[in-house]
């Protein structure tokens, strides 16, 4: 009996290590995931303020934002005769220009900060005119006032010193385009490249995708979000968030509600991805404070919460496209 005790000891010892040897290799370790890619853009960048708020908000954050520019704010009302808009009459446009020269200098001097600060300067072209039925002449017409009135800015309004390398940065860090309304057409697409630009984005997309690259243009979308009580899907823009709970009239005293409405709307779309595929998500935004200020309010609040997190990243346009292409771009007139 202490012998068979013996044998049946030995046969389970022998069973445990044949099944340790049996057992499947441990797992490789999962491979880390991406980090969450947030990308903010303000369009037209006209008032001082806001552009000191921005700037303070990318301090406090670590973000990096896109400032689509609207090149007739670099004109004042005694040089707006630089500018003609395709099929129009010179010194027209659908925004006004900067209201004195000095306006025009500090604007200038905000727009070289922020190039120094790492944030990317974009073209929103200059007149915010509809270029829906615009030929690619038109459009190559329109980029290049972009062009001459930025690069020559100091020039034109008699603002000196004009800052060292400020023609080299206007001729080459320029090189992503969005368009007045979102509106595009086949022509737009057409001179984009001729231009040297390297990205637009001028698209609405039914919730974040990832930007294609078309004809040597990276296409990034707006995408729609669920938001309100109902959840019904809004572009994510302050502007079009403005319609949608005021109709487009001013109501401070609903400017709690509705920057926490904004709020949640960014937040949930960010979770969406964040917890999910991690695709890039764009917000848009302009300078006017709509509603009383409520779509900065949740702006602030919202960057503050997730572009501070270490596996996110609230980066520019031109940063994301640098990063995916290796550093290769092109830039406007070249």
């Amino acid at each position: 009996m202490p012998r068979l005790s013996r044998v049946v000891a030995f046969s389970l010892a022998s069973l445990a290590t044949a099944g340790a040897a049996l057992a499947d290799p441990p797992a490789p370790p999962s491979p880390a995931r991406p980090k969450q890619v947030v990308i903010i853009s303000f369009d037209s960048a006209r008032d001082i303020p806001q552009w000191k708020r921005s700037r303070a908000l990318a301090q406090r954050t670590g973000a990096h934002f896109t400032y689509f520019l609207s090149c007739v704010f670099l004109l004042s009302p005694e040089t707006r005769g630089q500018y003609t808009a395709p099929g129009k009459t010179a010194g027209k446009s659908n925004i006004g220009f900067a209201a004195s020269r000095q306006e025009v200098a500090d604007r200038l001097e905000q727009i070289g900060l922020a190039a120094h600060e790492g944030h990317d300067i974009a073209s929103h072209a200059c007149g915010h005119f509809d270029g829906k039925d615009w030929t690619k002449a038109d459009w190559l017409k329109e980029f290049g006032s972009f062009e001459h009135i930025l690069e020559n800015a100091y020039a034109i309004n008699g603002i000196a010193p004009e800052p060292k390398g400020w023609r080299d940065f206007a001729r080459h860090a320029v090189v992503g385009f969005r368009a007045p309304y979102l509106s595009t057409s086949k022509g737009l697409y057409e001179a984009l490249p001729a231009a040297g630009y390297v990205f637009d984005a001028s698209g609405v997309s039914k919730g974040p995708v990832q930007a294609p690259t078309v004809g040597g243009i990276t296409r990034f979308s707006l995408p729609q979000i669920p938001e309100g009580p109902k959840s019904r899907p809004v572009i994510a823009m302050d502007y079009n968030l403005y319609v949608r709970h005021s109709g487009g009239f001013e109501r401070p005293g609903k400017a709690g509600e509705f920057a926490d409405r904004t709020y949640q709307a960014f937040r949930a779309a960010f979770d969406a991805q964040y917890q999910g595929k991690r695709i890039p998500l764009e917000l848009g935004f302009h300078f006017t404070l709509m509603n009383d200020g409520a779509y900065w309010t949740a702006l602030e609040r919202f960057a503050g919460e997730v572009c501070v997190k270490a596996d996110v990243e609230c980066i520019s346009f031109r940063d994301y496209v640098e990063r995916r292409d290796g550093g290769k771009q092109g830039s406007v007139g070249g």
